[in-house]
């Protein structure tokens, strides 16, 4: 089924972004059922900054965290924060040697049955995906242009995001300077025979669209379309791999990965507010439930928004004084069980461990 979004641009007026970021606080300390915390609350890990450009990952029952990771393609971290790579991405021919070859591991996530990784490919647009056990990994497609997520559904079909036709990072960061409406959903049914199957596509005409969640348990698909600041939600049907009855969820400043919290709401990350948001599935109310956003990286923010709304960019908002004490670029979050702490991806070298409350 191929869904094309209609322009919403007069829909997210910037007032109204910035009016719901400044009651955020507020509503936090009304609601006695509301945690939240601050960058003061974290700490590096691991120590000494030993990754690179962890975008993204996935924490295994055991506490173990296996991490985007650009020179080796994903990276185990153990509960002592040693570092290895895994997935044995080299004998596939893996590399990351600019401006030759442009490697960038991003989306990273489990398996339904939590038995492999899936980890997208934003720049090559190669889908990997990674046994736990064996510690080893194949391709399961090779994508025209980069895949900024790839998620594996109950049925075995993969689907995946292209955030805009690029093919290089400089062609990425190009769909962050205006906006390009050529981010698209596909996905590639399953198949029981070894001949690989074709992606369907799904949604076209979306404005840089990023991290998505599959919650299989409410039939839905929430999407960030980060050039729009909105989360799209969808009824999903994941047999017949067809959307339905777009809405959105929520409007909050460029959207990127997101995942389910215990508690049930959906956290979605925001690399230029520099936070990340914790949003009601039910009635779109949203708070930030980790902030880590400075002076300077709030002022740049609200001229971020008032750029998106005229259809301009905000890369080069994306400063040092923007993301402060994170080692990077904050780009989403890496969930665990109730009890367990949670991490914090960026585009940095080290992830930022947050303790439960």
């Amino acid at each position: 089924m191929n869904i094309t979004t209609f322009n919403s641009s007069k829909l997210l007026l910037a007032f109204l972004i910035i009016f719901s970021i400044s009651c955020s606080s507020d509503k936090e300390s009304v609601s006695s059922e509301k945690s939240s915390w601050s960058m003061s609350d974290g700490i590096e890990f691991p120590k000494d900054r030993p990754l690179a450009r962890a975008e993204d990952g996935v924490m295994l029952s055991n506490g173990t965290l296996i991490v985007a990771d650009q020179r080796y393609g994903l990276a185990k971290i153990n509960s002592s924060g040693q570092v290895e790579p895994f997935g044995d991405f080299e004998s596939l021919g893996y590399k990351h040697n600019p401006p030759k070859v442009e490697s960038g591991p991003n989306g990273v996530h489990l398996t339904p049955d939590e038995q492999y990784v899936i980890t997208a490919d934003v720049f090559s647009g190669k889908i990997y995906k990674s046994s736990i056990e064996k510690n080893s990994t194949e391709i399961i497609y090779s994508h025209e242009f980069g895949v900024n997520t790839a998620i594996q559904d109950s049925t075995g079909a993969v689907w995946f995001t292209q955030s805009t036709k690029n093919k290089n990072e400089e062609r990425l960061f190009g769909a962050l300077d205006k906006r390009i409406s050529d981010g698209a959903l596909y996905r590639i049914p399953h198949n029981d025979e070894s001949s690989s199957q074709m992606p369907e596509l799904v949604l076209e005409g979306l404005n840089f669209a990023n991290g998505f969640y599959i919650d299989e348990d409410k039939n839905k698909l929430y999407l960030s379309e980060m050039m729009s600041n909105r989360v799209l939600a969808f009824d999903v049907d994941t047999s017949s791999g067809s959307l339905s009855n777009q809405t959105t969820l929520a409007i909050i400043p460029t959207p990127d990965n997101m995942e389910l919290n215990n508690d049930g709401q959906l956290w979605v990350a925001s690399p230029l507010s520099n936070q990340i948001y914790a949003i009601d599935i039910e009635n779109g109310d949203s708070y930030v439930v980790f902030d880590a956003q400075t002076p300077i990286g709030q002022k740049n923010m609200q001229e971020g928004i008032r750029r998106i709304e005229i259809g301009n960019g905000f890369s080069d908002l994306l400063s040092p004084e923007l993301t402060g004490d994170m080692p990077g670029l904050l780009t989403g979050m890496i969930i665990g069980e109730a009890n367990q702490p949670f991490y914090v991806a960026n585009l940095g070298a080290a992830l930022i461990e947050v303790s439960p409350k």
